[in-house]
């Protein structure tokens, strides 16, 4: 109380306890630039009243003095109870112009289209009534209409994606083996030796490999008991039921080949007297045609 104002007296405590505004600031979490104004009372650098008596009490009670004696000093020295609040400081608000722009051209667009359907509405309430034909001549066309049936034309072929495309056959693989198609799109072997019928009697009881001995399965299909040898050189095609080509070779003489056990697949050969066929190793004669279902082999024997 030795001081004209508190905050001259303030200011005094200060120097004596030899702190700066800085390190109040730091502890009370105080601007330095507030407390420089509660020391000079400068209450236009200051915030609303509020804010300023709690900068008081919290710079009172850093250097140990008695925060309300000293807020009770300030409400003394500045009576002033009806000021009005100071606004907040902080960042002003901005509104941006954008969003006002988008408003107005969203209503100016409901307003048109309003506009337009009301306009609609006018047009077709005073547009006048459809043209109707005569009574009389309605009359007449009703009673000279007779039902028929209706023609519906021949059925359209079916469409291209629904069809089942042809299966895809390596370039040159058919004339390699000697074999073409026909005019009806079949394929068909080529020309057949016509030599001197085999000698049945003279065919091996047993399998024997004399050749390589070739897995058509692909170690995926599971085999059948029946294999296939070459007497001579030939070709061999095994085709699914679909005609898809599930292998081909051009066996040597004495090459053989092991059926898979498959539904439907059809052993196609150059020429069927150069090979023979083998059910459990054991001799079922020659083949008995150039295109043969794989399982009438295993089923339909063949006398030798």
């Amino acid at each position: 109380m030795a001081h004209e104002t508190l905050g001259e007296a303030l200011k005094a405590i200060r120097e004596a306890k030899g702190l700066t505004l800085e390190s109040l600031a730091a502890g009370t979490r105080v601007r330095r630039a507030y407390l420089q104004a509660i020391e000079l009372t400068e209450l236009t650098a200051l915030p609303s009243r509020p804010f300023t008596l709690g900068y008081i009490r919290a710079y009172a009670a850093a250097l140990g003095l008695d925060p309300d004696a000293a807020v009770e000093r300030f409400k003394t020295e500045e009576p002033v109870l009806d000021e009005p609040l100071h606004a907040p400081l902080g960042v002003p608000e901005e509104r941006d112009p954008r969003v006002a722009a988008f408003l107005i051209g969203a209503l100016v667009i409901i307003v048109a289209i309003v506009m337009w359907n009301v306009a609609q509405r006018a047009m077709m309430a005073n547009a006048p009534p459809p043209p109707l034909a005569p009574e009389g001549f309605a009359e007449k066309a009703l009673r000279d209409y007779k039902p028929k049936p209706a023609d519906l034309g021949a059925p359209l072929p079916a469409p291209v994606e629904s069809t089942t495309p042809p299966p895809y056959e390596t370039p040159g693989l058919a004339e390699a083996l000697g074999l073409e198609n026909d005019t009806t799109g079949q394929r068909k072997t080529g020309p057949t030796r016509d030599g001197a019928d085999v000698d049945l009697a003279s065919l091996p009881k047993t399998f024997q490999a004399l050749g390589k001995v070739y897995d058509a399965g692909g170690g995926v299909q599971p085999l059948s008991s029946v294999t296939i040898q070459a007497l001579k050189p030939a070709s061999l095609i095994l085709r699914g039921a679909d005609g898809s080509v599930y292998f081909a070779r051009q066996l040597s003489k004495g090459d053989a080949v092991r059926i898979p056990q498959m539904s439907g697949l059809t052993i196609d050969v150059s020429n069927a007297k150069d090979l023979q066929v083998f059910v459990s190793g054991q001799s079922r004669g020659l083949l008995p045609a150039n295109q043969v279902l794989a399982s009438k082999l295993a089923v339909a024997p063949q006398t030798p």
